[in-house]
Protein backbone atom coordinates (compact mmCIF):
# COMPACT_ATOMS: atom_id res chain seq x y z
CA UNK A 1 0.00 0.00 0.00
CA UNK A 2 1.08 3.03 -0.87
CA UNK A 3 2.02 6.28 1.42
CA UNK A 4 -0.52 8.31 -0.16
CA UNK A 5 -3.87 5.33 0.92
CA UNK A 6 -3.64 4.38 4.67
CA UNK A 7 -5.88 1.54 6.04
CA UNK A 8 -7.72 3.32 9.19
CA UNK A 9 -9.22 1.27 12.25
CA UNK A 10 -12.67 2.07 13.70
CA UNK A 11 -11.34 3.83 16.53
CA UNK A 12 -9.57 6.20 13.58
CA UNK A 13 -12.52 6.78 11.63
CA UNK A 14 -13.86 9.93 13.28
CA UNK A 15 -10.86 12.10 13.83
CA UNK A 16 -9.36 10.79 9.91
CA UNK A 17 -12.36 11.52 8.13
CA UNK A 18 -15.38 13.34 10.08
CA UNK A 19 -13.45 15.87 11.72
CA UNK A 20 -10.99 16.24 8.51
CA UNK A 21 -10.04 19.80 6.82
CA UNK A 22 -9.56 18.51 3.29
CA UNK A 23 -12.28 15.62 1.41
CA UNK A 24 -11.56 12.58 2.36
CA UNK A 25 -11.95 9.60 0.06
CA UNK A 26 -12.84 6.23 1.75
CA UNK A 27 -12.58 2.57 0.02
CA UNK A 28 -14.74 0.07 2.01
CA UNK A 29 -13.06 -3.06 0.92
CA UNK A 30 -12.84 -6.23 2.73
CA UNK A 31 -9.38 -8.84 2.12
CA UNK A 32 -11.54 -11.42 0.48
CA UNK A 33 -13.15 -9.39 -1.91
CA UNK A 34 -11.39 -9.82 -5.69
CA UNK A 35 -12.98 -6.92 -7.13
CA UNK A 36 -11.71 -4.71 -3.82
CA UNK A 37 -8.28 -5.67 -4.78
CA UNK A 38 -8.76 -4.65 -8.64
CA UNK A 39 -9.66 -1.26 -7.13
CA UNK A 40 -7.34 -1.04 -4.69
CA UNK A 41 -4.55 -0.12 -7.00
CA UNK A 42 -6.59 2.15 -8.78
CA UNK A 43 -7.29 4.17 -5.48
CA UNK A 44 -3.77 4.55 -5.04
CA UNK A 45 -2.88 5.50 -8.54
CA UNK A 46 -5.64 8.30 -7.83
CA UNK A 47 -4.41 8.92 -4.26
CA UNK A 48 -0.74 9.49 -6.17
CA UNK A 49 -2.04 12.45 -8.78
CA UNK A 50 -4.56 14.51 -6.74
CA UNK A 51 -3.61 16.93 -4.33
CA UNK A 52 -6.23 18.05 -1.33
CA UNK A 53 -7.53 14.77 -0.25
CA UNK A 54 -6.77 12.44 1.49
CA UNK A 55 -7.30 8.70 0.81
CA UNK A 56 -8.08 6.10 3.27
CA UNK A 57 -9.24 2.15 3.79
CA UNK A 58 -11.98 0.96 6.09
CA UNK A 59 -11.71 -2.64 6.02
CA UNK A 60 -15.70 -3.45 6.85
CA UNK A 61 -14.53 -7.23 8.26
CA UNK A 62 -12.86 -5.52 11.25
CA UNK A 63 -15.07 -2.17 11.29
CA UNK A 64 -18.62 -3.41 10.49
CA UNK A 65 -20.73 -0.79 12.30
CA UNK A 66 -18.70 2.09 10.28
CA UNK A 67 -19.79 0.31 7.23
CA UNK A 68 -23.62 0.20 8.65
CA UNK A 69 -23.91 3.51 9.68
CA UNK A 70 -22.66 4.66 5.81
CA UNK A 71 -25.24 1.90 3.91
CA UNK A 72 -22.07 -0.05 2.68
CA UNK A 73 -24.10 -3.46 1.61
CA UNK A 74 -21.70 -4.04 -1.15
CA UNK A 75 -17.99 -4.07 -1.71
CA UNK A 76 -15.49 -2.46 -3.27
CA UNK A 77 -17.90 0.74 -2.26
CA UNK A 78 -15.96 4.05 -2.68
CA UNK A 79 -17.18 7.25 -0.48
CA UNK A 80 -16.26 10.72 -0.35
CA UNK A 81 -16.72 12.56 2.44
CA UNK A 82 -16.15 16.72 3.27
CA UNK A 83 -16.67 18.37 6.92
CA UNK A 84 -17.99 15.33 7.84
CA UNK A 85 -20.83 14.26 5.32
CA UNK A 86 -20.67 11.57 3.04
CA UNK A 87 -21.51 13.85 -0.30
CA UNK A 88 -21.21 10.91 -3.09
CA UNK A 89 -20.31 7.11 -3.18
CA UNK A 90 -20.33 4.44 -5.84
CA UNK A 91 -20.31 0.42 -5.82
CA UNK A 92 -17.91 -1.13 -7.70
CA UNK A 93 -14.64 -1.12 -9.22
CA UNK A 94 -13.78 1.38 -11.64
CA UNK A 95 -11.03 2.79 -12.70
CA UNK A 96 -8.81 5.67 -10.94
CA UNK A 97 -9.89 8.49 -13.79
CA UNK A 98 -13.46 7.04 -13.68
CA UNK A 99 -13.06 7.92 -9.51
CA UNK A 100 -11.69 11.31 -10.08
CA UNK A 101 -14.64 11.91 -12.87
CA UNK A 102 -17.07 10.66 -9.90
CA UNK A 103 -15.48 12.72 -6.85
CA UNK A 104 -14.92 15.66 -8.82
CA UNK A 105 -11.74 15.45 -8.45
CA UNK A 106 -9.64 16.35 -11.83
Amino acid sequence: MSVGVREISEAEFQVEVLEAAEPVVVDFWAPWCGPCRTVGPEIEKLAAKTSGVRFVKVNVDESPEIAMRYGVMSIPTIAKFESGSLVSQVVGARSADSLGREFGLE
